[in-house]
């Protein structure tokens, strides 16, 4: 029957190379010289977000000293927002230079702009100086180092994913932890432009030794790397993480450049202030490792949708009331080790979603979603702030963070949900991926 004629010729060889099947990469193999590339991370996460959460220092120094003539409370609040805004908005061009030139090359310019941001808010004189150095240059150094390798980290691990991302996610509290005390004590003995000029030298050195560290297994793996990968878009439990992701970084922006002159405002020192931006890095670098470890063994869109919501319950339990600074402290130390989530667990998460070969592309596109509240949320946040109510200042901004927490963890629990309603297709997705 003419229905039943064979291919011949180019055809048949089309259709047994399609029949060929794909042979899938080796599987990671949960350790080996994964922990070394943890270990990178974790210098890079402590001396790049760890320097960007010191910003704190630097904004609570900013608004009690008039330093650069016309400068308002917005623009210092916009330049520590630009720390984030541009670290995500880079991704793309990072992921271009990752595809033509490997992991390393971005994270090398990175290594190289980051010093040069702080030499330049050292020797600023102009508020638009600052604006150039300490937030855009930085910003985008943060982000040509650090969003190469969280790509790296998930190819290394499937069991093992959250909690490996979870030590390296500590580096940023340690960091933090370190860099805030260090930089109010510099600022203290040898002053602004020099503690600036200090930093720069640290943060070289160590940001280099850690990228000489990482290793990527792109080779076996062979991920996307396009800039864009817009079809991601039409899954809904990828909508489902953005939205999360987009709604909490309000509350988390807030919370981070905000605890330090909230302590000013119900009376304390410049020290003090100091002390509870370094005890919310503490915070974070005890907590992040055992987010990772229960993510993975309770579920990693269900620990994360608990733990959003209880920063979000926090808020108005404990930092609402918190005129007292003991009481911040005991604040600080518990919200630092959860509101950090989204860091902690976005590569895991989105591993689980969309798979190791489709994560670069996916991740460009979770950078970008978090633009906007990145920059404007401290913004909003000092907007909201009434310095006439006194020691209840914060209360309106207070409430702005809770509540994005707290909306947040429905987008995640939405998510939960949908997952467990397709569960049959998640097992065998998820076996899949732990193949890749």
């Amino acid at each position: 029957m003419a229905a039943k004629i064979e291919a011949s010729g180019p055809e048949r060889q089309k259709e047994e190379a399609a029949s060929v099947p794909t042979p899938n990469p080796a599987p990671p193999p949960d350790g080996g010289y994964g922990w070394v590339c943890v270990f990178g991370q974790f210098l890079i996460n402590g001396f790049t977000w760890g320097v960007v959460a010191s910003y704190g220092v630097y904004l609570a120094f900013y608004l009690s000293h008039d330093l650069f003539p016309g400068g308002k409370p917005l623009d210092f609040a916009f330049i520590g927002g630009f720390n984030f805004a541009f670290a995500l908005l880079v991704a793309p061009f990072a992921t271009l230079l990752m595809r033509l030139y490997g992991v390393r090359a971005p994270m090398f310019i990175g290594v190289i702009l980051l010093p040069s941001g702080f030499i330049g808010a050292s020797f600023a004189t102009k508020i638009w100086h600052l604006y150039l150095s300490q937030g855009v240059c930085i910003g985008l150094a943060v982000g040509l180092i650090y969003i190469p390798a969280t790509a790296v980290i998930p190819q290394w691990f499937s069991k093992k994913r959250s909690l490996a991302n979870g030590i390296c996610s500590a580096g940023s509290g340690i960091g933090g932890l370190v860099v805030c005390f260090s930089t109010e004590g510099m600022i203290k003995a040898v002053g602004l432009a020099w503690a600036l000029r200090i930093t720069a030298i640290g943060v070289f050195f160590i940001n280099l030794v850690a990228t000489l560290l990482i290793r990527s297994r792109n080779k076996e793996i062979r991920p996307d790397l396009r800039m864009f990968n817009f079809h991601l878009l039409s899954d809904y439990h990828v909508q489902l993480l953005l939205a999360w992701s987009f709604v909490m970084m309000f509350g988390y922006i807030t919370l981070m450049f905000s605890l330090s002159d909230y302590a000013l405002a119900i009376g304390r020192s410049d020290s003090d202030s100091a002390t509870v931006a370094a005890i919310l890095n503490l915070g974070c670098a005890c907590g992040r490792p055992l987010i990772g470890y229960a993510s993975d063994r309770w579920g990693r869109v269900e620990v994360a949708g608990v733990l959003t919501f209880a920063t979000g319950f926090l808020v108005f339990v404990l930092w609402v009331p918190a005129t007292i600074f003991s009481v911040l402290l005991v604040f600080a130390f518990i919200s630092g080790g959860i509101l950090g989530i989204f860091w902690a667990a976005i590569g895991p998460l989105a591993a689980d979603i969309v798979g190791l070969k489709e994560l670069p592309a996916f991740l460009s596109i979770a950078w970008l979603s978090v633009v906007i509240p990145s920059a404007v949320a401290e913004v909003i946040a000092l907007e909201l702030r009434k310095p006439q109510l006194g020691k209840r200042s914060y209360i309106y901004a207070q409430t702005f963070a809770g509540l994005s927490y707290i909306v947040a963890s429905f987008l995640m629990f939405e998510l939960w949900r949908s997952r467990r309603k397709v569960n049959p297709r998640l097992e065998v997705d998820s076996e899949s991926s732990e193949s890749l």
